[in-house]
């Protein structure tokens, strides 16, 4: 891990703090963001400042970017500017980005074209574990590639995963949503319930987490919105990205996914 030389494309309400913990463990990180000010406290902290991502791949060693939608993936890694442009054989790119199984597969195919190596790797946990380094993260690609960035990972998070070949991470982030999306409706309509019917919203909460009820959502989210602390640890339009994807992936495989499908009405909605 000493000898990497790292990189992290894309520092918004995740990356930022994913970045953060990687500089503070004393690695030589080069950073690049549309919005250039959104580096400024990392580069204040020593992050080095690169002007497009096919500089950063002329470098770096190990490059991990975690960006908003597909396409921002396809410029970051096949724009003319991009990552791929300027790969260096041995080098590691791993999307963080929550994105399509299909288009992890193809990033793989292409960095295994110019030498390099490639993994999908999204993660579940918010703001949160982000900023806590306790995140959930979900690996596709192999084992060796993920052996060598293990470490890495583990500055970031605690439960890590290799779940199979290339796609297979994204394919299990979307199982993830599609459990966190019934999730926050039950949690939600729960509240409602439990504040029409009188009761005491944080007594309801302790005693029904305990049980069947127990779930993340209930004991990170529902004591935020009881306090009416809305600040986004993750934006409802990269949610409804997310469930677009399962919803895509779910009918090319031949199966109807109809909570999930409700649940992006509502929140489209919103």
């Amino acid at each position: 891990m000493a000898n990497e030389i790292c990189a992290f494309i894309g520092l918004g309400v995740m990356g930022h703090s994913m970045c953060g913990h990687l500089l503070d463990a004393g690695l030589e990180m080069h950073v690049f963001n549309r919005t250039k000010s959104k580096a400024d406290a990392l580069v204040q902290k020593g992050a080095i400042w690169e002007e497009s991502p096919k500089a950063i791949a002329q470098q770096c060693t190990v490059v991990f970017t975690m960006l908003g939608y597909p396409q921002d993936v396809e410029e970051v890694y096949f724009g003319e500017k991009g990552l791929l442009a300027g790969a260096k054989p041995g080098t590691v790119f791993v999307d963080m980005t929550t994105t399509k199984p299909s288009l992890a597969a193809r990033i793989a195919t292409e960095a295994e074209k110019k030498g390099c190596m490639a993994l999908d790797a999204p993660v579940s946990g918010g703001d949160t574990g982000a900023r806590n380094a306790t995140l959930s993260i979900m690996v596709g690609g192999e084992k060796a590639t993920f052996d060598r960035v293990l470490p890495l990972f583990r500055l970031m998070g605690k439960n890590i995963t290799l779940e199979g070949g290339p796609g297979t991470g994204q394919h299990t982030k979307m199982a993830n949503q599609i459990v966190i999306a019934g999730t926050m409706g039950g949690v939600c309509e729960a509240l409602l319930y439990a504040k029409k019917a009188g009761l005491d919203l944080e007594k309801m909460i302790a005693t029904i987490k305990c049980g069947a009820a127990g779930c993340w959502t209930l004991d990170n989210l529902a004591p935020r919105i009881i306090k009416g602390d809305y600040n986004p640890g993750f934006f409802i339009d990269h949610f409804v990205k997310d469930m677009g994807i399962a919803l895509e992936e779910s009918r090319s495989m031949g199966i109807a996914l109809p909570c999930l499908a409700l649940m992006q009405q509502l929140y489209i909605a919103m």
